[in-house]
Protein backbone atom coordinates (compact mmCIF):
# COMPACT_ATOMS: atom_id res chain seq x y z
CA UNK A 1 0.00 0.00 0.00
CA UNK A 2 2.77 2.22 0.90
CA UNK A 3 5.09 1.91 -2.18
CA UNK A 4 1.70 2.25 -4.74
CA UNK A 5 1.58 5.64 -2.80
CA UNK A 6 4.85 6.75 -3.25
CA UNK A 7 5.00 5.86 -6.50
CA UNK A 8 1.50 8.04 -7.52
CA UNK A 9 3.18 11.33 -5.38
CA UNK A 10 6.97 10.87 -7.84
CA UNK A 11 3.99 11.21 -10.65
CA UNK A 12 2.76 14.83 -9.28
CA UNK A 13 3.79 17.50 -11.10
CA UNK A 14 6.33 19.38 -8.84
CA UNK A 15 7.65 18.84 -5.64
CA UNK A 16 5.25 21.68 -3.84
CA UNK A 17 2.71 19.40 -4.94
CA UNK A 18 3.64 16.75 -3.43
CA UNK A 19 4.39 17.95 0.07
CA UNK A 20 1.11 19.43 0.03
CA UNK A 21 -0.49 16.00 -1.05
CA UNK A 22 1.75 14.03 1.28
CA UNK A 23 0.62 16.63 4.43
CA UNK A 24 -3.01 15.85 3.62
CA UNK A 25 -2.45 12.60 3.20
CA UNK A 26 -0.97 12.13 6.62
CA UNK A 27 -3.72 14.19 8.43
CA UNK A 28 -6.55 11.87 6.53
CA UNK A 29 -5.12 8.68 7.44
CA UNK A 30 -4.20 10.02 10.59
CA UNK A 31 -7.76 10.93 11.20
CA UNK A 32 -9.58 8.49 9.58
CA UNK A 33 -7.49 5.86 11.66
CA UNK A 34 -8.02 7.54 15.12
CA UNK A 35 -11.44 7.98 14.23
CA UNK A 36 -12.14 3.93 13.72
CA UNK A 37 -10.22 3.58 17.01
CA UNK A 38 -12.16 5.63 18.93
CA UNK A 39 -15.11 4.34 18.13
CA UNK A 40 -14.15 0.67 18.45
CA UNK A 41 -12.75 1.29 21.85
CA UNK A 42 -16.30 3.40 22.60
CA UNK A 43 -18.50 1.07 21.36
CA UNK A 44 -16.52 -1.70 23.09
CA UNK A 45 -16.69 -0.11 26.30
CA UNK A 46 -20.38 1.18 26.35
CA UNK A 47 -21.58 -2.27 25.54
CA UNK A 48 -19.44 -3.91 27.96
CA UNK A 49 -20.99 -1.64 30.39
CA UNK A 50 -24.20 -2.06 29.33
CA UNK A 51 -23.89 -5.94 29.00
CA UNK A 52 -22.60 -6.61 32.42
CA UNK A 53 -25.79 -4.12 33.97
CA UNK A 54 -28.12 -6.23 32.09
CA UNK A 55 -26.52 -9.82 33.58
CA UNK A 56 -26.04 -8.42 36.67
CA UNK A 57 -29.61 -6.91 37.27
CA UNK A 58 -31.02 -9.99 35.06
CA UNK A 59 -29.32 -12.53 37.40
CA UNK A 60 -30.67 -10.51 40.78
CA UNK A 61 -34.39 -10.34 39.17
CA UNK A 62 -34.19 -14.03 38.54
CA UNK A 63 -33.00 -15.26 42.52
CA UNK A 64 -35.76 -12.80 43.42
CA UNK A 65 -38.80 -14.28 41.48
CA UNK A 66 -37.45 -17.75 41.30
CA UNK A 67 -38.41 -17.73 45.50
CA UNK A 68 -41.78 -17.68 44.47
CA UNK A 69 -41.70 -19.87 41.58
CA UNK A 70 -42.85 -23.64 42.24
CA UNK A 71 -42.41 -26.86 40.06
CA UNK A 72 -44.27 -27.73 38.08
CA UNK A 73 -45.95 -24.55 36.36
CA UNK A 74 -48.37 -24.17 34.43
CA UNK A 75 -49.01 -21.20 31.24
CA UNK A 76 -50.50 -18.47 33.65
CA UNK A 77 -47.80 -19.16 36.63
CA UNK A 78 -44.68 -18.89 33.90
CA UNK A 79 -46.27 -15.98 31.76
CA UNK A 80 -46.52 -14.13 35.76
CA UNK A 81 -43.28 -15.27 36.22
CA UNK A 82 -41.90 -13.33 33.29
CA UNK A 83 -43.46 -10.52 34.13
CA UNK A 84 -41.97 -10.23 37.64
CA UNK A 85 -38.31 -10.35 36.64
CA UNK A 86 -39.44 -7.95 33.25
CA UNK A 87 -40.59 -5.28 35.65
CA UNK A 88 -37.16 -4.39 37.13
CA UNK A 89 -35.31 -4.54 33.28
CA UNK A 90 -37.07 -2.07 31.59
CA UNK A 91 -39.80 -1.18 29.13
CA UNK A 92 -37.51 -1.85 26.47
CA UNK A 93 -37.18 -5.16 27.71
CA UNK A 94 -38.58 -8.48 26.59
CA UNK A 95 -38.63 -11.50 29.18
CA UNK A 96 -38.82 -14.80 27.66
CA UNK A 97 -39.57 -18.24 30.17
CA UNK A 98 -39.47 -21.72 29.04
CA UNK A 99 -40.98 -24.77 31.06
CA UNK A 100 -40.31 -27.94 29.31
CA UNK A 101 -42.98 -27.63 26.62
CA UNK A 102 -44.40 -24.51 27.90
CA UNK A 103 -43.28 -20.94 26.94
CA UNK A 104 -44.63 -18.06 28.11
CA UNK A 105 -42.92 -14.12 27.82
CA UNK A 106 -43.53 -10.56 29.39
CA UNK A 107 -45.13 -9.36 26.48
CA UNK A 108 -47.89 -11.90 24.67
CA UNK A 109 -47.56 -9.77 21.47
CA UNK A 110 -43.70 -9.11 21.07
CA UNK A 111 -41.79 -11.25 18.75
CA UNK A 112 -39.50 -14.26 19.76
CA UNK A 113 -37.81 -14.85 16.93
CA UNK A 114 -34.89 -12.75 18.72
CA UNK A 115 -33.86 -15.50 20.70
CA UNK A 116 -31.64 -17.53 18.45
CA UNK A 117 -31.32 -21.49 18.26
CA UNK A 118 -27.71 -20.92 18.67
CA UNK A 119 -28.51 -19.28 22.54
CA UNK A 120 -31.23 -21.65 23.15
CA UNK A 121 -28.38 -24.57 22.72
CA UNK A 122 -25.98 -22.92 24.84
CA UNK A 123 -28.13 -22.07 27.69
CA UNK A 124 -29.22 -26.05 27.16
CA UNK A 125 -25.64 -27.14 27.66
CA UNK A 126 -24.70 -25.05 29.86
CA UNK A 127 -25.22 -24.36 33.44
CA UNK A 128 -24.71 -20.66 33.39
CA UNK A 129 -25.48 -17.45 32.01
CA UNK A 130 -24.75 -16.92 28.23
CA UNK A 131 -25.61 -13.72 25.73
CA UNK A 132 -25.44 -12.87 22.21
CA UNK A 133 -25.69 -9.72 20.14
CA UNK A 134 -27.99 -10.26 17.91
CA UNK A 135 -29.88 -7.81 14.81
CA UNK A 136 -33.36 -7.76 14.55
CA UNK A 137 -35.28 -5.40 11.81
CA UNK A 138 -31.99 -3.44 11.41
CA UNK A 139 -31.89 -3.05 15.35
CA UNK A 140 -29.47 -4.21 17.58
CA UNK A 141 -30.17 -6.39 20.64
CA UNK A 142 -28.90 -7.69 23.48
CA UNK A 143 -30.35 -11.35 24.28
CA UNK A 144 -29.43 -13.13 27.42
CA UNK A 145 -29.90 -16.59 28.67
CA UNK A 146 -29.85 -18.91 31.52
CA UNK A 147 -31.30 -21.92 33.18
CA UNK A 148 -32.64 -21.86 36.63
CA UNK A 149 -32.11 -24.38 39.30
CA UNK A 150 -34.22 -25.46 42.28
CA UNK A 151 -32.24 -25.53 46.19
CA UNK A 152 -32.52 -29.22 47.41
CA UNK A 153 -35.00 -30.25 50.15
CA UNK A 154 -32.35 -31.91 52.16
CA UNK A 155 -28.97 -30.17 53.32
CA UNK A 156 -25.87 -31.77 51.60
CA UNK A 157 -27.90 -32.43 48.04
CA UNK A 158 -26.62 -30.49 45.20
CA UNK A 159 -29.17 -28.23 43.69
CA UNK A 160 -30.96 -30.53 40.71
CA UNK A 161 -32.32 -28.78 37.69
CA UNK A 162 -35.62 -27.08 37.24
CA UNK A 163 -36.14 -27.46 33.34
CA UNK A 164 -36.94 -23.84 33.94
CA UNK A 165 -34.79 -21.47 31.12
CA UNK A 166 -35.11 -17.61 31.49
CA UNK A 167 -34.30 -15.09 28.38
CA UNK A 168 -34.21 -11.29 28.27
CA UNK A 169 -33.81 -9.21 25.22
CA UNK A 170 -32.88 -5.60 25.45
CA UNK A 171 -32.55 -3.34 22.72
CA UNK A 172 -28.58 -1.69 22.49
CA UNK A 173 -29.90 1.40 20.02
CA UNK A 174 -29.27 3.98 22.35
CA UNK A 175 -26.27 2.82 23.40
CA UNK A 176 -25.71 2.36 19.43
CA UNK A 177 -26.27 6.03 19.20
CA UNK A 178 -24.30 7.26 21.54
CA UNK A 179 -21.47 5.51 20.01
CA UNK A 180 -21.87 7.27 16.70
CA UNK A 181 -22.35 10.40 17.73
CA UNK A 182 -18.62 10.07 19.26
CA UNK A 183 -17.48 8.82 15.64
CA UNK A 184 -19.54 11.27 14.13
CA UNK A 185 -17.56 14.08 16.10
CA UNK A 186 -14.27 12.77 15.54
CA UNK A 187 -15.16 12.49 11.87
CA UNK A 188 -16.62 16.29 11.10
CA UNK A 189 -13.22 17.47 13.03
CA UNK A 190 -11.33 15.58 9.87
CA UNK A 191 -12.01 18.30 7.40
CA UNK A 192 -10.62 20.84 9.57
CA UNK A 193 -7.57 19.24 10.19
CA UNK A 194 -7.07 18.14 6.81
CA UNK A 195 -7.44 21.86 5.30
CA UNK A 196 -5.05 22.77 8.46
CA UNK A 197 -2.45 20.08 6.83
CA UNK A 198 -2.92 21.63 3.97
CA UNK A 199 -2.28 24.82 4.86
CA UNK A 200 1.08 23.55 6.91
CA UNK A 201 1.75 21.67 4.00
CA UNK A 202 1.68 25.06 1.73
CA UNK A 203 4.00 27.06 4.34
CA UNK A 204 6.73 23.75 5.23
CA UNK A 205 6.79 23.60 1.01
CA UNK A 206 7.35 27.45 0.59
CA UNK A 207 10.35 27.29 3.33
CA UNK A 208 11.70 24.28 1.92
CA UNK A 209 11.22 25.37 -1.62
CA UNK A 210 12.04 29.01 -1.40
CA UNK A 211 16.09 27.76 -1.53
CA UNK A 212 15.87 25.17 -4.24
CA UNK A 213 14.10 27.87 -6.15
CA UNK A 214 16.94 30.57 -5.70
CA UNK A 215 19.60 27.64 -6.69
CA UNK A 216 17.77 26.33 -10.12
CA UNK A 217 17.87 30.12 -10.70
CA UNK A 218 21.89 30.48 -10.07
CA UNK A 219 22.39 27.09 -11.75
CA UNK A 220 20.57 28.26 -15.16
CA UNK A 221 22.58 31.81 -14.83
CA UNK A 222 25.92 29.81 -14.55
CA UNK A 223 24.63 27.75 -17.74
CA UNK A 224 24.02 30.78 -19.52
CA UNK A 225 27.77 32.11 -18.84
CA UNK A 226 26.44 34.20 -15.68
CA UNK A 227 29.05 32.91 -13.40
CA UNK A 228 28.82 35.88 -10.71
CA UNK A 229 25.45 34.51 -9.51
CA UNK A 230 25.33 33.37 -5.98
CA UNK A 231 22.43 31.99 -3.47
CA UNK A 232 21.41 33.96 -0.89
CA UNK A 233 22.01 32.49 2.68
CA UNK A 234 19.62 31.78 5.31
CA UNK A 235 19.36 30.42 8.64
CA UNK A 236 22.03 26.99 9.91
CA UNK A 237 19.62 24.14 8.16
CA UNK A 238 21.07 21.81 5.38
CA UNK A 239 19.54 23.90 2.73
CA UNK A 240 21.67 26.93 4.28
CA UNK A 241 24.79 24.36 4.31
CA UNK A 242 23.36 23.01 0.53
CA UNK A 243 23.54 26.84 0.00
CA UNK A 244 27.06 27.74 1.24
CA UNK A 245 28.72 25.00 -0.47
CA UNK A 246 27.06 25.91 -3.90
CA UNK A 247 28.84 29.60 -3.75
CA UNK A 248 32.02 27.91 -2.94
CA UNK A 249 31.45 25.62 -6.08
CA UNK A 250 30.63 28.85 -7.63
CA UNK A 251 33.21 30.69 -6.76
CA UNK A 252 35.85 28.40 -7.79
CA UNK A 253 34.40 27.57 -10.58
CA UNK A 254 34.10 31.57 -11.81
CA UNK A 255 37.71 31.77 -10.46
CA UNK A 256 38.82 29.14 -12.92
CA UNK A 257 36.73 30.28 -15.98
CA UNK A 258 38.37 33.38 -15.47
CA UNK A 259 42.35 31.53 -15.59
CA UNK A 260 41.40 29.70 -18.47
CA UNK A 261 40.08 32.88 -20.01
CA UNK A 262 43.15 34.86 -19.64
CA UNK A 263 45.16 31.77 -20.70
CA UNK A 264 43.46 31.43 -23.68
CA UNK A 265 43.83 35.28 -24.77
CA UNK A 266 46.99 34.86 -23.87
CA UNK A 267 47.19 32.11 -26.45
CA UNK A 268 45.54 33.55 -28.76
CA UNK A 269 47.49 36.47 -28.43
CA UNK A 270 50.83 35.34 -28.51
CA UNK A 271 49.97 33.27 -31.74
CA UNK A 272 48.44 36.23 -33.73
CA UNK A 273 51.53 38.13 -32.54
CA UNK A 274 53.68 35.40 -33.36
CA UNK A 275 52.13 34.98 -36.55
CA UNK A 276 52.25 38.37 -37.36
CA UNK A 277 55.86 38.94 -36.48
CA UNK A 278 56.69 35.83 -38.67
CA UNK A 279 55.51 37.68 -41.73
CA UNK A 280 58.36 39.68 -42.90
CA UNK A 281 60.95 37.67 -42.44
CA UNK A 282 59.06 35.08 -44.31
CA UNK A 283 58.19 37.70 -47.37
CA UNK A 284 62.23 38.42 -47.47
CA UNK A 285 62.79 34.52 -47.18
CA UNK A 286 60.67 33.48 -49.87
CA UNK A 287 62.06 35.99 -52.39
CA UNK A 288 65.24 34.92 -51.72
CA UNK A 289 64.21 31.09 -52.08
CA UNK A 290 62.31 32.16 -55.32
CA UNK A 291 65.25 33.42 -56.58
CA UNK A 292 67.26 30.00 -55.61
CA UNK A 293 64.55 27.89 -57.01
CA UNK A 294 64.81 29.52 -60.21
CA UNK A 295 68.64 29.15 -60.21
CA UNK A 296 68.97 25.74 -59.05
CA UNK A 297 69.68 24.60 -62.63
CA UNK A 298 72.45 26.55 -62.86
CA UNK A 299 74.07 24.96 -59.39
CA UNK A 300 75.88 21.88 -58.58
CA UNK A 301 73.27 19.08 -57.85
CA UNK A 302 73.70 19.25 -54.26
CA UNK A 303 73.03 22.89 -53.90
CA UNK A 304 70.44 22.80 -56.20
CA UNK A 305 68.69 20.29 -53.96
CA UNK A 306 69.41 22.39 -50.64
CA UNK A 307 67.90 25.47 -52.87
CA UNK A 308 64.49 23.77 -54.14
CA UNK A 309 64.22 22.14 -50.72
CA UNK A 310 64.34 25.72 -49.02
CA UNK A 311 62.37 26.98 -51.22
CA UNK A 312 59.63 24.57 -50.61
CA UNK A 313 59.70 24.67 -46.52
CA UNK A 314 59.99 28.62 -46.91
CA UNK A 315 56.72 28.23 -49.21
CA UNK A 316 55.30 25.33 -46.35
CA UNK A 317 55.94 27.92 -43.82
CA UNK A 318 54.54 30.81 -45.22
CA UNK A 319 51.11 28.66 -45.91
CA UNK A 320 51.24 27.98 -42.39
CA UNK A 321 51.98 31.06 -40.88
CA UNK A 322 48.41 32.38 -43.31
CA UNK A 323 46.73 29.51 -42.03
CA UNK A 324 47.49 30.69 -38.24
CA UNK A 325 46.93 34.62 -38.97
CA UNK A 326 43.06 32.79 -40.27
CA UNK A 327 42.83 30.91 -36.98
CA UNK A 328 43.32 33.83 -34.94
CA UNK A 329 41.02 36.24 -36.83
CA UNK A 330 38.15 33.16 -36.04
CA UNK A 331 39.43 32.74 -32.53
CA UNK A 332 38.95 36.44 -31.75
CA UNK A 333 35.89 37.23 -33.52
CA UNK A 334 37.62 39.41 -36.02
CA UNK A 335 36.82 37.29 -39.53
CA UNK A 336 34.11 38.97 -41.46
CA UNK A 337 31.40 38.28 -44.13
CA UNK A 338 31.50 40.24 -47.42
CA UNK A 339 28.43 38.78 -48.86
CA UNK A 340 27.29 39.07 -52.51
CA UNK A 341 25.41 37.21 -54.72
CA UNK A 342 27.67 34.93 -56.55
CA UNK A 343 26.71 32.07 -59.06
CA UNK A 344 28.06 28.68 -57.21
CA UNK A 345 28.89 26.62 -60.19
CA UNK A 346 31.00 29.32 -61.86
CA UNK A 347 32.22 29.64 -58.62
CA UNK A 348 33.40 26.44 -58.00
CA UNK A 349 35.02 25.82 -61.52
CA UNK A 350 37.25 29.51 -60.67
CA UNK A 351 37.94 27.79 -57.97
CA UNK A 352 39.47 24.51 -59.67
CA UNK A 353 40.64 26.58 -62.45
CA UNK A 354 42.88 28.52 -60.05
CA UNK A 355 44.62 25.57 -58.59
CA UNK A 356 44.59 24.03 -62.48
CA UNK A 357 42.53 21.12 -61.08
CA UNK A 358 39.90 21.24 -64.07
CA UNK A 359 41.59 18.15 -65.58
CA UNK A 360 42.03 16.16 -62.44
CA UNK A 361 38.70 16.93 -61.42
CA UNK A 362 34.69 15.53 -62.13
CA UNK A 363 32.27 18.37 -61.86
CA UNK A 364 28.09 18.04 -61.53
CA UNK A 365 27.37 21.84 -60.90
CA UNK A 366 24.15 22.36 -62.67
CA UNK A 367 23.02 26.73 -63.53
CA UNK A 368 21.50 28.59 -61.87
CA UNK A 369 21.73 27.91 -58.63
CA UNK A 370 22.82 30.82 -56.85
CA UNK A 371 23.61 32.06 -52.89
CA UNK A 372 24.89 35.17 -50.88
CA UNK A 373 28.23 34.16 -49.98
CA UNK A 374 31.99 35.63 -49.25
CA UNK A 375 32.98 34.17 -52.64
CA UNK A 376 36.67 34.18 -50.96
CA UNK A 377 35.75 32.23 -47.85
CA UNK A 378 33.83 29.45 -50.40
CA UNK A 379 36.72 29.18 -52.10
CA UNK A 380 38.96 28.75 -49.60
CA UNK A 381 36.40 25.68 -48.51
CA UNK A 382 35.78 24.41 -51.76
CA UNK A 383 39.86 24.12 -52.36
CA UNK A 384 40.58 22.53 -48.68
CA UNK A 385 37.93 19.70 -49.65
CA UNK A 386 39.19 19.13 -52.68
CA UNK A 387 42.59 19.54 -51.72
CA UNK A 388 42.52 16.93 -49.71
CA UNK A 389 40.67 14.18 -52.02
CA UNK A 390 43.54 14.48 -54.59
CA UNK A 391 45.90 14.38 -51.61
CA UNK A 392 44.62 11.67 -49.85
CA UNK A 393 42.06 9.94 -51.75
CA UNK A 394 41.98 8.10 -55.10
CA UNK A 395 40.64 9.44 -58.72
CA UNK A 396 38.55 10.17 -59.68
CA UNK A 397 37.63 12.60 -57.20
CA UNK A 398 34.12 14.05 -58.14
CA UNK A 399 32.17 17.61 -57.17
CA UNK A 400 29.10 17.84 -57.19
CA UNK A 401 26.56 21.25 -56.63
CA UNK A 402 22.73 20.87 -55.24
CA UNK A 403 20.00 22.98 -53.75
CA UNK A 404 17.99 21.29 -50.82
CA UNK A 405 14.61 20.23 -51.09
CA UNK A 406 13.41 23.69 -49.64
CA UNK A 407 15.45 25.91 -51.82
CA UNK A 408 16.80 27.34 -48.84
CA UNK A 409 19.91 25.57 -48.64
CA UNK A 410 23.10 24.55 -51.25
CA UNK A 411 25.08 21.81 -50.91
CA UNK A 412 28.26 21.14 -52.43
CA UNK A 413 29.47 17.25 -51.76
CA UNK A 414 33.10 16.25 -53.04
CA UNK A 415 33.69 12.15 -52.67
CA UNK A 416 36.68 10.32 -54.34
CA UNK A 417 37.63 6.37 -54.46
CA UNK A 418 40.32 6.37 -52.01
CA UNK A 419 40.34 4.27 -48.67
CA UNK A 420 37.98 6.58 -46.92
CA UNK A 421 38.31 7.77 -43.55
CA UNK A 422 39.53 5.18 -40.18
CA UNK A 423 36.49 4.90 -38.11
CA UNK A 424 38.59 7.14 -35.26
CA UNK A 425 39.18 9.73 -37.55
CA UNK A 426 35.61 10.41 -38.42
CA UNK A 427 35.27 12.43 -34.89
CA UNK A 428 38.36 14.53 -35.01
CA UNK A 429 38.70 15.15 -38.76
CA UNK A 430 37.84 19.32 -37.82
CA UNK A 431 40.34 19.43 -35.59
CA UNK A 432 43.15 21.63 -35.64
CA UNK A 433 46.57 19.80 -36.72
CA UNK A 434 44.86 16.69 -36.38
CA UNK A 435 46.00 14.02 -39.39
CA UNK A 436 44.17 11.01 -39.63
CA UNK A 437 47.96 9.31 -40.77
CA UNK A 438 49.90 9.48 -37.83
CA UNK A 439 52.39 8.69 -40.45
CA UNK A 440 52.35 11.59 -42.20
CA UNK A 441 54.19 13.88 -39.61
CA UNK A 442 55.21 15.83 -42.57
CA UNK A 443 53.14 16.81 -45.05
CA UNK A 444 52.40 19.45 -47.48
CA UNK A 445 49.54 20.49 -45.30
CA UNK A 446 49.21 22.16 -42.19
CA UNK A 447 46.80 20.18 -40.27
CA UNK A 448 44.94 23.64 -40.47
CA UNK A 449 43.00 23.35 -43.44
CA UNK A 450 39.58 20.89 -42.27
CA UNK A 451 39.40 23.20 -39.74
CA UNK A 452 39.72 26.82 -41.33
CA UNK A 453 37.11 24.91 -44.06
CA UNK A 454 34.51 24.31 -40.92
CA UNK A 455 35.28 28.02 -39.02
CA UNK A 456 34.17 29.58 -42.69
CA UNK A 457 31.43 27.52 -43.12
CA UNK A 458 29.85 28.43 -39.73
CA UNK A 459 30.56 31.86 -40.33
CA UNK A 460 27.82 31.61 -42.86
CA UNK A 461 25.66 29.74 -40.41
CA UNK A 462 26.37 26.73 -42.74
CA UNK A 463 28.73 23.31 -41.56
CA UNK A 464 30.98 20.98 -43.40
CA UNK A 465 30.25 16.95 -42.76
CA UNK A 466 32.66 13.84 -43.07
CA UNK A 467 31.82 10.30 -43.71
CA UNK A 468 32.55 7.45 -45.93
CA UNK A 469 30.91 6.04 -48.84
CA UNK A 470 29.51 2.44 -48.80
CA UNK A 471 30.80 1.91 -52.33
CA UNK A 472 34.47 3.04 -50.59
CA UNK A 473 36.04 6.93 -50.35
CA UNK A 474 35.38 9.68 -48.58
CA UNK A 475 32.31 12.23 -48.56
CA UNK A 476 32.94 15.67 -47.81
CA UNK A 477 29.63 17.87 -47.63
CA UNK A 478 29.28 21.78 -47.56
CA UNK A 479 25.78 22.90 -46.73
CA UNK A 480 25.38 26.49 -46.94
CA UNK A 481 22.20 28.67 -46.28
CA UNK A 482 21.04 30.66 -49.58
CA UNK A 483 21.08 33.72 -47.59
CA UNK A 484 22.61 33.79 -43.95
CA UNK A 485 20.61 35.25 -41.22
CA UNK A 486 21.55 39.06 -40.47
CA UNK A 487 23.44 38.34 -37.27
CA UNK A 488 25.52 35.82 -38.53
CA UNK A 489 26.38 38.80 -41.10
CA UNK A 490 27.84 41.39 -39.13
Amino acid sequence: MLRPTLRALRRLGGLRTRLVVAFVLIALVSGVTATALAYRESRNAVLERKQDAVQTEFRNRVEQAVADFDVPADEVSLSGFARRIAEGLGDDTLVVARYRTLTAASDRSADRTRITPDLLQRVQNHNGMSLQRVEWRGSPYLAVGTPVTLDATDPGTPEAPSGLEVFAVTSLQAELDATTGVADAVRDGILPVVLLAAVLGLLAAGTVLRPVRELGRATRRHAAGDYTSRVRVRGRDELADLARDFNKAASALEASIDELRAQDERAKRFVADVSHELRTPLAAMTMVATVLDEDASSLPPDTAHAARTVSAETARLARLVDDLMEMSRFDSGAARLNLAGTDLAEAVRATLALRNWTDRVETVLPPGITARIDRRRVDVIVANLVGNALRHGAPPVTVTLSAGPAGDTVTVEVTDRGPGLPPEALDHVFDRFYKADAARTRSEGSGLGTAIALENARLHGGTVEAANRPGGGAVFTLRLPRRPAPEETP
